[in-house]
């Protein structure tokens, strides 16, 4: 049987994951490893959260590109100039602030010169699509 910190590296080589901080960023109580953590279920959590959160955001990248970045190009607005994708526009025009909940909700309803996609994409979609939007304006459009 292999040590538990190999079946960490085994699965996060198997699943192409980038590997977790220590453990105790996390909660384990266990020592921590340089880079992994002794517990596999806990790796195991933290990576399936990650590669959840990079398919969601991959696909709403896909769905922004397809329906968003007409008017949105790089976090932009083409429609009304302040009313951007940065960071501190989200948190200071929408409704709920800076949050993933907020930026769905926008999506989904629309307001002044932004359409409603209810109905023109899925939930999901728009889930995704807010995930990008929120990942994407927190590191920076590029």
């Amino acid at each position: 049987m292999l040590p538990s910190m190999w079946l960490c590296l085994v699965f996060a080589v198997t699943v192409g994951a980038a590997l977790v901080p220590p453990c105790a960023s996390i909660g384990c109580k266990r020592q921590p490893m340089p880079l992994l953590c002794r517990a596999p279920t806990a790796n195991i959590a933290v990576l399936g959260s990650a590669l959840l959160l990079a398919q969601e955001t991959a696909v709403g990248e896909q769905i922004f590109v397809a329906n968003c970045a007409a008017c949105h190009a790089q976090g932009g607005n083409a429609v009304v100039h302040d009313r951007t994708l940065e960071r501190e526009a989200i948190a200071k025009y929408l409704l709920g602030g800076f949050t993933e909940k907020a930026i769905t909700y926008q999506v989904t309803h629309g307001k002044n010169a932004m359409p409603a996609f209810e109905g023109r994409l899925s939930a999901q979609d728009i889930s995704d699509v807010a995930a990008h939007v929120l990942r994407t304006a927190e590191e920076g459009w590029h």
